[in-house]
Formats: structure tokens, sequence, C-alpha cells
């Protein structure tokens, strides 16, 4: 049995005991944790005058953790030690990862169609037909709705220099778009694309990919975390934190919904790579392996990282595209 130990995690006494180096200690079978890991956990020290209770994420557990109702990412233990009617507070996190590696997928392309190269793509996502598009960097930030199929810029909306702009979805008949490091969303009419408002973030301080499934909205903050949002307020209410098999996937950008699943570009992580997220618990279940792609577009000095992803539901495929790429991919997705 490999030995998983903390020391020194006194983090406080509810009735001011003198401080004790108490250590909580975590045994487990494996060094990476999944949820069918055997996880012990105990404290160095107890006598006859001292009882305890174990907590997972505040739900009280026995010792020999039941980790399948553990969540994938940040998990938070926490012991209650009782010392002559007073307590003591030990809190330790373990991260717990998806038991299965992800499955590869590939791709093959369907169509070809025109992309402004001077756009720093942050967003994409179809309504009724028409391509909607966030594009980013201060001076030239915009939303724009595209005929794609007819390479023609229906409308469009910039942003004033101040703001750089980054993801979009849409839903209830608004356009919502973020801005990066302004702590700023904008909601706009769909019919318009005139503003109608704007929302702030929460804990998640930047704003980086969007995407909605009718019910909430998921936001991407460049970290590992995507952030859920209510639908109308727009205040987070939770989170998943997308985890492989072995390792936390940080840097989460563009954001496309299908069924269950969220299909997620990464900021240079990996530039030729879309992951296939499952929305409620954050696994990464599938890497869609793009390769190549960018080899088809112009070569240019200012030719950036593949981003921007969006499903139209009557073709049942997949439209790609990058940052100041002259082409928009229509692809399928299939598993290699």
């Amino acid at each position: 049995m490999k030995y998983l130990v903390f020391f020194f995690i006194l983090f406080y006494s509810c009735n001011e005991i003198p401080a004790v180096n108490y250590q909580l200690i975590i045994n487990s079978d494996e060094n990476i944790i999944n949820k069918k890991s055997k996880v012990t956990i105990s404290v160095n020290t107890l006598s006859q005058n001292q009882s305890i209770k174990y907590f997972l994420n505040e739900i009280e557990t026995k010792p020999e953790i039941d980790l399948t109702k553990a969540k994938l990412g940040t998990n938070i233990i926490k012991a209650v030690l009782n010392i002559d009617d007073k307590d003591i507070v030990i809190t330790k996190k373990i991260d717990v990862f998806n038991e299965f590696v992800p499955e590869i997928y590939n791709y093959k392309i369907i169509n070809e169609f025109q992309h402004d190269i001077s756009s720093y793509t942050q967003g994409l996502e179809f309504n009724d037909g028409y391509l909607y598009e966030s594009t980013g960097l201060n001076g030239f930030s915009s939303l724009k709705k595209i005929d794609v199929f007819k390479n023609k810029i229906i409308e469009s909306r910039f942003l004033d220099k101040q703001y750089f702009g980054e993801g979009l979805t849409i839903i209830n008949g608004k356009i919502l778009q973020l801005t990066w490091k302004s702590n700023l969303g904008f909601i706009y009419d769909l019919k318009t694309l005139n503003m109608l408002g704007s929302f702030e973030y929460g804990n998640s301080k930047e704003g980086w990919g969007l995407a909605n499934d009718g019910n909430n909205v998921y936001k991407s903050d460049g970290t590992d975390k995507i952030w859920i949002l209510e639908n109308g307020s727009f205040d987070e209410i939770g989170y998943i934190e997308v985890v492989t098999n072995n390792k936390k996937i940080k840097k989460i950008n563009e954001l496309e919904i299908v069924d269950n699943l969220i299909y997620a570009n990464t900021y240079q992580f990996n530039k030729d790579v879309c992951l296939i997220i499952d929305k409620k618990s954050g696994a990464v279940n599938g890497i869609v392996n793009f390769e190549g792609l960018r080899e088809k577009v112009k070569k240019h000095p200012d030719l950036d990282v593949l981003n921007g992803i969006a499903f139209n539901k009557k073709r049942n495929s997949f439209f790609v595209t990058g940052k100041k790429w002259n082409k928009i991919f229509e692809i399928k997705i299939f598993k290699e």
C-alpha cells in the first residue's frame, strides 16, 4: 500500500486549544486517485479522551472513503477532533481523476468556406442558419452575423478599443459575448445586434469561452474550470473541473455543447486538439486530433492557433477555424 501523508495541517481551533502538530494521513493503493481507488484517512494521534469525525466535501464519511460520491477534480477531506469537548478541525485537498483514458478521435473535411483572415476568432455558434462570430484584440474586437455559405457578413458590431472580445453563445433570443480581463460580459438582442446590457463575472476572473445547453450557460476562464451560469442573471452557480485519467487540463478556451458533451479548444496547451468533456462531471472522455488542419490555411506572420468550433444541427456537422485563418472547415468527427 502506498502512503500519501500530509503534515502540519492544523487550520483552526474552535475554542482556542493550544496548537498541536496533528497530521492528516491519507493512505491509497495508487499514486493517482480515481473513483475506484481504495483510500483511507486517519489522524496521527488519538487518545482515550478524543473523538473524531471525517467528512468528504462536508458530508460525513467513514475512514474508508467512498470515492464514488466524490467529484472529479479537487475534493476537501476534513477531520474534526473533539478533545475535552472542544473541536479542532483539520482539512486537506485531494484530487480525483477520471478512471478512463480519453479515446482518440479524428476528423474528415466535408467542405471548406472562406473566412476573414483578419479575424482573431474567439467564439463561433450557429443560429437559424447563420454563423455568429466573436473576435478579439483591443481595437479589433467585434461581433458578426455571417452567411458562411455565401461568404457574406450580414451585420457586425465593434467593441470599444478598451475591450478584448472573447467567446459567445446564444440563448433565449440573446447573444452573450465575453471580454477577456474586463470582468464584463455583454448582452445583445439576437435580431438587431443592439446591446441590451451587461453582466459581471464572479469568482471566474477572466472570460474565455461560452456555450449553453438551453438551460444554463457554461463559461471557461483559462483555468481547469468550466463555470456554470444561471440563465437570466448569469450568476455563477457552480463549476466542473476538466480532468483526464492523470491530470487537470488548463487553458480551456472556446466551447460548444452537443447533447451532454462539451467540445473545447485549449489555448496553447496543445494547438491541434479539441477535448470532448462530459458536461456533468468534467471528465475528458475523448480528444479530437486536428493535426494537419492548420497546414491547409494560408501562411502569414500572424497566423495563430485553432480556435472556434460550432455545431450545425441541420447538417449534423462541425464548423471549425482558427485565429486569423482564411478558411472555415466543415468536418465530421469519428473515432479511430
